[in-house]
């Protein structure tokens, strides 16, 4: 066995994976290459628990500005805390998001980042013991409609990350009018229900097409160890800004071009 292997063998026992890093192979790099395309200003950072995905976001090479969201008290103390060294880095009051305006009950994780303002299913406390709920609180709750307009211009490209356990499709409910401004979304989507009352991946996916996205790429995410099924990913899609008008034309060019073959056909008929 080489010193390598042997060594990879001594830190695997100890519960670490020590492999060489390439930056252009990595998820965070290829989500910040995304954003280079497509000219993102801005990240709303919804469900941001303490800051991973900003970060993440920092590490790759992200510049613009990100705006988190995250309703949990402790998450947001210390969310605040670490974005207090950069100044393009923007901690929303702490809210939750959804389809209307008023209050809701947070339900707290075990592990923090399982919080929910749904029911937690038995199938994730199975496949992860320490995301029980240990408590709750209630927590103001807004629209991404009421409160957009604070953190971002008319005239910016927005990203929307979403990670809300389950919620996802309430805080899209309650973004009709600023989806309008979003070029991208970034959103956690069960294949197996997780939460009561979420919606799975192929409605979402429905969803989001029918509002004119289209998928980028998959990033797996939660993983039942016992079975090794995979129960979460974070899908991203892209607004399809380009294809969708020339489809339109598409189809009434097949229109006039039909109509014209029917007029010669009826001609020659004469």
């Amino acid at each position: 066995m080489s010193v390598k292997h042997f060594l990879r063998n001594c830190f695997r026992r100890a519960g670490w994976d020590i492999k060489k890093f390439d930056p252009r192979s990595s998820e965070a790099s290829h989500v910040v290459r995304q954003l280079s395309v497509h000219q993102i200003d801005v990240v709303f950072d919804v469900g941001a628990n303490t800051g991973q995905f900003a970060e993440k976001l920092r590490d790759a090479g992200f510049s613009g500005r990100i705006v988190s969201f995250e309703p949990s008290t402790c998450a947001h103390s210390t969310l605040s805390k670490r974005a207090q060294r950069e100044a393009n880095w923007i901690i929303a009051p702490r809210m939750a998001l959804g389809d209307h305006d008023g209050e809701i009950t947070l339900n707290l994780a075990g592990n923090s980042v399982s919080s929910s303002v749904l029911p937690m299913l038995p199938s994730h406390v199975r496949a992860e013991t320490k995301s029980r709920y240990v408590g709750s609180e209630v927590v103001d709750l807004r629209t991404l409609d009421s409160v957009s307009t604070e953190f971002a211009t008319d005239t910016e490209r927005i990203f929307l990350k979403l990670d809300v356990q389950g919620f996802e499709y309430k805080v899209l409910q309650g973004a009709e009018q600023f989806l309008g401004r979003v070029a991208g979304i970034q959103i956690e989507l069960s294949l197996v229900p997780l939460y009561d009352g979420e919606h799975l991946f192929h409605p979402m996916l429905h969803d989001l097409e029918e509002r004119g996205y289209e998928m980028w790429s998959l990033i797996p995410g939660f993983v039942d160890p016992g079975t090794g099924r995979l129960l979460q990913l974070d899908a991203i899609f892209f607004r399809d800004e380009h294809s969708r008008p020339t489809k339109v034309l598409d189809r009434n060019a097949n229109a006039i071009t039909d109509c014209s073959s029917i007029q010669a056909e009826l001609a020659d008929r004469d």
